[in-house]
Formats: C-alpha cells, structure tokens, sequence
C-alpha cells in the first residue's frame, strides 16, 4: 500500500466545494485502485482565519505544512478583506517559503466544451504555460513613503535573478523537450523593459544550448496575446515571468473555454518541500454557496499532484473519467451546462468505478 499525507487548505470562496469534490474523487481513485491510500488533513486557514485572528495563517504555518508530501489548495480572498492581505498572508508565503519556483498550468479544450475561438476545439488548443514563481514582478520590493501627501511615492520593484532565471528556464525547457512537439516558446518584453527582460533573453539563449533537441523562439508579450488568439496551433510549451504568465495563463484558460477547468501545479522541482496544487478560478464570491462550481480544475489540479507524486496510473484514470463526462456533456453552467457541482463529481467517480482500463 502506497500512502500520502496531503494538507488540505480549502480556504475561501468556492475553494471548500472544490476541494472537497476533488477529496470525494480522489476516495473514489482509492477504492479503485485499492493499492493507494491519501491521508487529508485539513487546515481551516484563510480570510475566515483572518477575521477571528488577524493573520491568514498561523506563525508556524509552514512548519505545520513541511511534513506533508503535497498540498491541495483552493482558492484565497474575500470581499471583506483587501487582495494584498489574503494573497501575502497565505498563497504567497507558502509558495516562496518552500520555493515552488515553477508554476505549472497546463491548457486544453476538453471534449464537450466550447472555446470562444472560432473553429477550435479538442486538439488545437495544447499548452503548458510555466511561470517563474518565486520572484520578479512579484517579489514584494518595494514600498510607500509620505503617505496621503500630495508628494505620495509608490514603489514596485521587479528582481530577476541570474539563479532564478537560469532555473526556470531549463525546468521549461525540460518539459518542452518531454512532450511530443519538443518547441518551447519563451515570452518577454525586453524592448521596453531593458535590463530584466534583456538578462532574461540572454539566459534563455544560453540555457537553450543544453537542450539541441528543443526548437524554440521568443515572442513579445503583447504580441503572445495575439498568437494565443489566432493561431494557437503555433504555441506548445511556454515559459513567461511571474507576472506574464499569471495574466496568460488565465486567457490561456479563457481560451479554453472556462477558468473552472484550469489547473495549476506550484512544484519545487528539487523536492525539497511540499509542492502545492490549486485550480486557478479564485474564489468566485458571485457563484459561492449556490453548489454550481465547475470541479473540474480540482480534479484536473489532482491529476497534477498524482503526477508530482509518481502516480502516473491514477492521475490518467481521473483524467480520462473527466474528459468522458464533459464529452457526454455533463458540466456546469460557466462551460454552457446545466449541472451543478455534484452532479460533475458524481459523474466523475462513476467514470472512475465503471472503467475497465
């Protein structure tokens, strides 16, 4: 028997119906597979957290995460606390604490759902878009001075670092030259931004010579909007800074068809620490509590962590179980359906119990 201790995190907005519909299919996994055990526990940590005891998560949080294998998040932020809180007091930390450098998000059209690009579906649309997680415009240097002054200065200081660009890029161009079209397409803005993006671009030119079998090419940002949008079929892998991949990453799941389905997986590629695994939707005040959340980035995010964790088996048995059930059209009502989010779940651990492969 294979076992794994999983930190559950559900936190805010839809993340505890997610969470907990990805918890049930996982069980399910379990059942049939009868040689696999998850051990959840799970941590009530988040903006509920907050209000009681001014701190999204404990001191000791990340002590308490440590032992765990990996962690399966869902969603962070409320309408009642402002957006730096919540994501520096929990997500942040957690992902910089244990250096899960690499932000994984894969992108697909599944079968039975509809993208907004014309004549694409199923097979057109297959990216991985890996994002530099630990540092650059999102590494937190910065501050305000003369506050309320007309003479008020607000500073937002990008890093790159030498070491963390180097490490993000050869991480994506080894996931590039693991999947079958070997291209990765690296995102920059070094016409505008002239002393990151142009250390970015040289590095990139350097580390691509360690890997002679990966075609490659650069594209401006701006400009990647336009390629994501009419002709994805040129995209395959890509790799981007924090901020570039954070705000193409959720076109790219907009192209999809729905955030609900996109997945994210927040690795340490050195192991060292828990990486973290969360659908990338938010916490989606509008539609909590009315139990219509589309599950279907939990799962998929749990096909991630079952890949992390080597369990290749399973994360292809809840994959295959989720494309069966949105090409037999069972979804939610952001991806065009009528169900709700137990109906896809129920749908999805029947896929799982009835399949013979």
């Amino acid at each position: 028997m294979r076992e794994y201790s999983i930190a559950a995190i559900p936190a805010d907005g839809i993340g505890p119906e997610v969470i907990a519909a990805g918890i049930r299919v996982l069980e399910a996994l379990e059942t049939r597979l009868g040689d696999v055990k998850f051990n959840f526990k799970s941590f009530d940590w988040g903006s509920n957290y907050y209000k009681k005891h001014g701190v999204m998560m404990p001191a000791d949080g990340l002590k308490q995460l440590k032992p765990f294998d990996a962690i399966y998040f869902g969603a962070v932020g409320a309408p009642d606390v402002p957006d730096h809180i919540t994501l520096w007091g929990l997500r942040l930390p957690i992902c910089q604490g244990f250096d899960q450098y690499a932000n994984v998000r894969p992108t697909k059209i599944l079968p039975g759902i509809k993208s907004p690009l014309r004549d694409v579906g199923p097979g057109d649309l297959d990216w991985v878009i890996v994002r530099e997680n630990s540092e650059g415009e999102y590494a937190g240097n910065g501050g305000r001075v003369h506050r309320g002054l007309p003479e008020e200065v607000a500073t937002e200081t990008s890093v790159f670092t030498r070491v963390g660009c180097e490490r993000v890029l050869r991480f994506a161009f080894r996931l590039a030259q693991s999947r079958p079209r070997k291209h990765l397409t690296v995102s920059t803005k070094s016409n505008a931004q002239r002393h990151a993006m142009v250390m970015w671009d040289e590095i990139a030119e350097q580390v691509s010579k360690e890997f002679p079998d990966v075609t490659w090419d650069k594209t401006l940002v701006d400009a990647m909007t336009v390629r994501m949008t009419l002709n994805p079929k040129s995209l395959d892998t890509i790799v981007a800074s924090n901020l570039q991949a954070d705000i193409l990453s959720d076109l790219a799941g907009a192209l999809a068809g729905s955030l609900g389905v996109a997945p994210t997986a927040n690795i340490d590629p050195e192991r060292r620490y828990p990486s973290m695994f969360e659908p990338i939707h938010g916490s989606a005040f509008d539609i909590t509590g009315k139990g219509i959340a589309n599950p279907v980035a939990s799962f998929w995010t749990a096909v991630q962590m079952l890949d992390h964790l080597g369990e290749q088996d399973g994360a292809a048995r809840i994959m295959r179980a989720v494309e069966k059930v949105t090409g037999a059209g069972v979804l939610t009502p952001d991806v065009g359906g009528k169900n709700n989010t137990k109906d896809v779940t129920d749908a999805v651990i029947d896929a799982i119990h009835s399949s013979n492969l």
